[in-house]
């Protein structure tokens, strides 16, 4: 018992030594900021049909005839199985109070990855042919998400050690020294469009017209750091 209660002791006398050491380093502590911006490469789109019925079995057929002509749809473009697949489905049982009887709902989503962007045009052209009533959003990425996280990474280091520097140049004797502590903080923003079914976008005539209707805009990736030099 007693050589218990030395080693906690000793372990706690270490455990304080080590934070007043590390109070006693002078040290600033700065906020850096890295900031990417990357035109996108891919797009992401939820296509959705929804049927409502009064039997189930009806409602979650035509959802299937729907789906089945989705999929054709998607085939004719050449994209891969691994870029398409079921992102959601479901089948509810709703009652009517005023009526006093029962309705149902089906719902079914395919997630489809354009690795080719350049056949979004032609994609959504006819896409809501196929009975589709659904598009539950377009989302632009980039390929290339990693490479430029640690792009941006790097960015917010250097930021942060350039605004230490600049501080510290005016303090006599003092230079910047080691990173003691480094803390991220990051997030991306990826452009989303909102979009309309194809009846609301124009005429008959100006829509069969060759068009162009993707505007991709920027991904733009950040990444803020919170840094503690130690000064020398």
């Amino acid at each position: 018992m007693k050589k218990l209660i030395l080693l906690l002791t000793l372990i706690t006398t270490m455990n304080v030594m080590s934070q007043e050491q590390h109070k006693l380093v002078p040290q600033i502590s700065i906020s850096g900021e890295g900031k990417i911006k990357v035109t996108p490469d891919i797009a992401v789109i939820q296509l959705g049909v929804q049927n409502n019925g009064k039997d189930a079995k009806e409602v979650k057929t035509l959802n299937d005839v729907t789906i089945e002509k989705v999929i054709k749809y998607i085939k004719k473009f050449n994209i891969p199985t691994s870029d398409y697949q079921t992102a959601q489905m479901s089948l509810y049982k709703n009652y009517d109070y005023e009526k006093k009887k029962y309705s149902y709902q089906a719902n079914q989503t395919i997630s489809v990855t354009l690795k080719d962007i350049s056949k979004y045009d032609a994609f959504m052209m006819d896409v809501m042919e196929t009975g589709i009533n659904v598009i539950n959003g377009v989302e632009f990425k980039s390929s290339k998400m990693e490479t430029y996280e640690t792009e941006a990474r790097k960015k917010a280091i250097l930021n942060a050690k350039k605004k230490a520097d600049d501080y510290v140049s005016v303090l006599p004797g003092q230079k910047v020294g080691k990173a003691i502590l480094i803390s991220e903080n990051s997030y991306t923003h990826y452009p989303q469009p909102m979009l309309m079914a194809k009846g609301a976008w124009a005429s008959d005539e100006a829509a069969a017209a060759p068009r162009e209707t993707l505007a991709l805009g920027e991904i733009e990736i950040i990444c803020t750091v919170n840094v503690s030099f130690s000064l020398e």
